[in-house]
């Protein structure tokens, strides 16, 4: 009898796993492995939206991040923001951002970014974002991005960030 309860017991938890979803953290195309993808929510009425993750290149060869496409935006592209002489910039990304052989990039706020201009609709809290990223190697790569809350500071971040914390932006000029 108790080996009986005891083969029930694995069968019925090997179910209750199998059945749970599955979260693709981690996407592999070619020699790069793309992981941590993440956007914030954005505000009602909010044209702008941005995504964040990480590209590893695990092969011998350079690649390049191109951009991407999404139903949710027009375009994705790669930009960088960075501080010109006091000046908080933010640029597209000539040429697309190099991941150089044995590397790992990691797009972040406030650092290199995807961003999705001309949103349609409002990125909300909760869902899942498909994009397809582009590369000038790897080709066309679809990935998952989660949304995090409006001041996320990161994929399994759910909080919101201090704005008192933030620098003034007052004078970034796009």
């Amino acid at each position: 009898m108790k080996q009986i309860v005891s083969a029930l017991s694995g069968l019925a938890l090997a179910a209750v796993l199998l059945a749970a979803p599955v979260r693709a953290d981690e996407v592999k195309a070619g020699d790069l492995v793309i992981t941590q993808a993440w956007s914030r929510a954005t505000p009602g009425g909010a044209k702008v939206g941005g995504g964040y993750l990480t590209i590893e290149n695990k092969g011998t060869t350079p690649d390049r991040l191109l951009g991407g496409s999404a139903d949710v935006s027009d375009k994705v592209q790669v930009h960088q923001m960075s501080m010109n002489n006091g000046v908080m910039t933010m640029r597209p990304v000539d040429g697309g951002l190099v991941i150089g052989p044995g590397k790992t990039v990691k797009l972040t706020p406030g650092g290199f970014h995807l961003m999705l201009p001309d949103l349609k609709g409002p990125l909300k809290q909760g869902e899942k974002l498909p994009i397809t990223l582009e590369f000038e190697k790897a080709g066309k790569v679809s990935v998952v991005f989660d949304v995090g809350s409006i001041g996320a500071m990161g994929p399994t971040d759910g909080g919101q960030m201090d704005m008192k914390k933030m620098p003034d932006h007052s004078g970034m000029k796009m």
